[in-house]
């Protein structure tokens, strides 16, 4: 980490899961500072911690018990909940990390952040009497502690649900219609149905609740001193937000529980600057009382930010599980996958997939077929072509999401189903197998690869992270079956990033600046593979019959499905 200088400069601020993190960039879009904090508690002590390299700063907490990764998995191993004091106080840490270091808060032009997607959180009336009345000689912990009406808040991990999402559903029309107004069918851990299943359960503390917020706007309320509203992006993640017009749904919002728009407040789009930091931070931390505050957002689209996705691109993270982040135009919401409207322009949408056989399955087929080697795996896709003579495969050791299917499946080019395939043709339909699926179902949601019409050339260009965007013939193949080019990015902290970038974009906003401008002097990403010619003629055809031959191992394993609940699906 680099000595804070004084630098004109934004702040990106992101509130995980698992830590706070803080980012610091300059006008010329450098990073000059970075924090963490990890949520942990200290076993026997009554003592919450948060820990930062190997510092651990603690304060006293009433009635916490001890979290795993920073939430709560609950006896029934479906509910799983966050405090949310422990996000307070992390801020409570950086902060205090910050001034002792000698940052330079007056520095600070705007702000703003991420929250985990789908978590919420609650705040008991009079709470916003407290947040206007910030003494800047206490920590943010000691004065909000009895400010919320359900301490133990519901996180994206949750999935104890599915009655509240097929009670949803069933009021709006069907799975569709429901993904037609809001860009998702029913999911457990969507703000809305966990929305209901507290009101159901607990009737007496949503009474007692005079806000809700998505741990975005929460975290953007600290800062403000007053409630903040939910942005439009993030607000397209809780099954609420009519996506095309962006204003809450009524039939929605009714089917969830009463009084609830009100309790909401608006929502307003993303690069909305909301206020002025609150005067409690000029007091205690120096900042300046000019410094804005612009929405926070959900952590998937303040990546996307941070990735610097353009309309028609796509990203591709290669990690334990994959996922896709799309920049589409026209979205076609579907029963799979998620729509979001686009964080950085108010005119366009985010998709997002996610599907679990990501990297484990990948260390499988190398392990199995590559002596555990990676060399031995790229060898494999050198030695074999494009297409594999026409063997396809499917490998889902884990119930998939997208779709969903368990198990392994290969065929032969006659579509004749078999139990093994050669270790070198194992390797290449295993990755040919995974990339196609993410086209098909990128497809599905209204994705196409734009062409320069001049030129012949894809417009698209897709940035590929996660551990696996290492292995240059992984790409090439990426490359082949989208027949698009490949870049590398370094995304350490994209959500932090982006935010300080969206901080920047809201500052800019007002002048009509699009974000693709605010961002220009980034680092550009790296090209790692071009499609190789004739590959469009290849994965044309296969491309068709692997949709086909999903759908028959869908109808010949499966019988309509019962909802599986989603709970790592984020």
């Amino acid at each position: 980490m680099a000595e804070p200088a004084a630098r004109r400069c934004c702040l990106g601020w992101d509130f995980s899961t698992q830590q706070v993190k803080v980012v610091a960039v300059d006008a010329e879009l450098n990073v000059f500072y970075e924090d963490s904090t990890y949520h942990l508690l200290l076993k026997d002590t009554g003592l919450f911690a948060v820990k930062n390299d190997v510092n651990y700063l603690t304060f006293s907490i009433i009635d916490m018990c001890q979290t795993q990764g920073g939430v709560h998995v609950h006896e029934d191993g479906l509910t799983v909940t966050s405090p949310v004091l422990m996000w307070v106080q992390a801020l409570d840490i950086i902060l205090e990390k910050m001034k002792a270091s000698g940052f330079d808060f007056s520095q600070v032009l705007a702000l703003s952040g991420a929250g985990q997607q789908h978590g919420s959180v609650y705040w008991k009336a009079g709470a916003s009497r407290v947040l206007t009345s910030l003494s800047p000689d206490l920590l943010l912990h000691e004065q909000l502690q009895a400010c919320f009406s359900i301490t133990d808040c519901p996180v994206w991990m949750d999935s104890s649900t599915t009655a509240q999402c097929r009670q949803l559903e069933a009021a709006v029309g069907g799975a569709q219609a429901l993904s037609g107004l809001t860009g998702s069918r029913a999911y457990e851990r969507f703000t809305g149905n966990q929305i209901a299943k507290i009101y159901q359960q607990k009737p007496e503390a949503y009474s007692h609740t005079e806000r809700i917020s998505l741990v975005s706007s929460f975290a953007a309320s600290l800062f403000l001193g007053s409630y903040s509203p939910i942005d439009h992006s993030d607000g397209s993640g809780m099954n609420l937000l009519r996506i095309q017009d962006k204003v809450w749904s009524q039939a929605c919002l009714a089917a969830c529980a009463p009084h609830l728009e009100e309790k909401l407040g608006p929502a307003v789009p993303s690069c909305s600057v909301v206020g002025s930091i609150s005067s409690y931070y000029v007091r205690r931390y120096g900042f300046s009382s000019g410094c804005k505050v612009v929405a926070f957002t959900g952590d998937n689209p303040a990546s996307l930010a941070g990735m610097r996705l353009e309309e028609g691109d796509i990203a591709v993270s290669l990690g334990t599980s994959d996922t896709l982040f799309l920049w589409l135009q026209e979205p076609t919401p579907a029963l799979e996958g998620h729509i979001f409207c686009s964080p950085v322009d108010p005119q366009h949408y985010m998709a997002l997939l996610c599907f679990k056989n990501g990297s484990l399955m990948r260390e499988k087929i190398r392990d199995e077929s590559a002596s555990r080697s990676w060399g031995e795996f790229s060898k494999a896709l050198q030695s074999t072509e494009m297409g594999n003579g026409g063997n396809l495969g499917f490998y889902f050791d884990v119930m998939e999401i997208t779709p969903e299917i368990i198990g392994r499946h290969r065929f032969t080019a006659e579509n004749r189903e078999v139990s093994a395939f050669p270790g070198d043709v194992e390797i290449r339909a295993l990755i040919e197998g995974q990339f196609m699926a993410k086209k098909i179902h990128a497809e599905g949601l209204g994705y196409r690869v734009n062409f320069n019409i001049t030129l012949i050339v894809p417009k698209t260009k897709i940035l590929a992270t996660g551990g696996a965007s290492h292995n240059r013939d992984i790409l090439q193949v990426l490359a082949d079956v989208f027949g698009a080019p490949v870049y590398v990015i370094d995304t350490t902290n994209s959500a932090c990033v982006g935010s300080a970038y969206r901080a920047f974009h809201g500052l800019a906003a007002g002048t009509g600046m699009p974000f693709s401008e605010v961002v220009k002097l980034a680092p550009n990403p790296r090209l790692a593979a071009t499609p190789t010619l004739g590959a469009s003629q290849i994965y044309e055809a296969l491309l068709q019959r692997y949709a086909k031959l999903e759908q028959r191992i869908l109808t010949q394993t499966r019988e309509p499905p019962e909802r599986i609940p989603q709970a790592q699906a984020h």
